[in-house]
């Protein structure tokens, strides 16, 4: 990651057990989303990427906040003709990352912060956690991917309730609607997220874990076929891996499995 000191204040990250803890340090802003903060975020997820004692991914926020959206004086720049010198890099990156992304939505999600967590592969939030995609209520449109995210997650006409109405809604109906994969207590997230987070880290083969994440995303918009088919090569690859025989292994001798870890440019299998 680079050494910058601004950028390292407003993103943290640490390594422990295998698993990368990226947390939007801004809290007195809950968290709201500047250039600098997006340099640093993915720089973040960039360096997970490449470090081999890295299988899992967990972004979330410090303080109150996950992400109150972007930074409203930031904007006001943009709105005068200035410029948004971020990464240059589409929020869709994270979906591009060979492993795991969770995001423990500890407080308001909201605007780009929404879309933040969108791009991560599974979500879990706090009780009362609140979520808006806000863009209609600020004359904007459906930003960076979520039109095309949301729908996939919770179905084109809930997908048009939170987009056209830009209203308020809470982690509970987050829940029901499919958005979230969890919510627990407030005081229990960040537990139960590594609890989680360190158990596919433990048990799971992270070669395996970045194939099936590509397959997901890619089959996406497949027709079963070619999906299927794909599908079929990739499991014929992988019975001759030295992860599946580590896995019937570690099964039949009852013991932990000890994967190898995923090598820097890999996309698994």
């Amino acid at each position: 990651m680079n050494s910058n000191a601004k950028a390292e204040r407003v993103v943290l990250y640490r390594v422990e057990d295998g698993v990368a803890v990226v947390t939007l340090n801004r809290p007195d802003r809950l968290n709201a989303w500047t250039p600098q903060m997006e340099v640093a975020y993915f720089e973040a997820l960039d360096a997970a990427a490449v470090d081999e004692t890295v299988r899992v991914i967990v972004v979330t926020g410090a303080g109150r906040g996950f992400c109150a959206g972007a930074d409203m004086d930031a904007l006001r720049g943009v709105g005068k003709g200035s410029t948004w010198e971020g990464s240059g890099r589409p929020t869709t990156h994270a979906l591009t990352i060979p492993k795991p992304i969770i995001a423990a939505v500890n407080g308001a999600c909201a605007g780009l912060g929404f879309v933040h967590a969108l791009m991560c592969d599974l979500r879990f939030a706090a009780a009362g956690a609140k979520f808006t995609t806000a863009f209609v209520r600020r004359g904007l449109i459906a930003e960076h991917g979520c039109s095309w995210v949301l729908p996939r997650l919770v179905g084109h006409a809930r997908a048009l309730d939170i987009l056209l109405s830009g209203r308020v809604f809470l982690a509970e109906e987050a829940l029901s609607l499919g958005l979230v994969n969890r919510v627990v207590a407030g005081e229990s997230l960040m537990v139960e997220t590594l609890t989680y987070a360190r158990d596919l880290a433990t048990n799971c083969s992270p070669a395996a874990m970045a194939t099936i994440k590509s397959q997901v995303y890619r089959h996406w918009d497949d027709e079963l076929a070619p999906s299927l088919a794909e599908s079929n090569a990739l499991m014929a690859r992988s019975l001759r891996e030295p992860d599946f025989r580590e896995g019937v292994a570690s099964f039949v001798e009852r013991r932990t499995p000890q994967f190898r870890p995923l090598a820097p440019g890999s996309k698994g299998y």
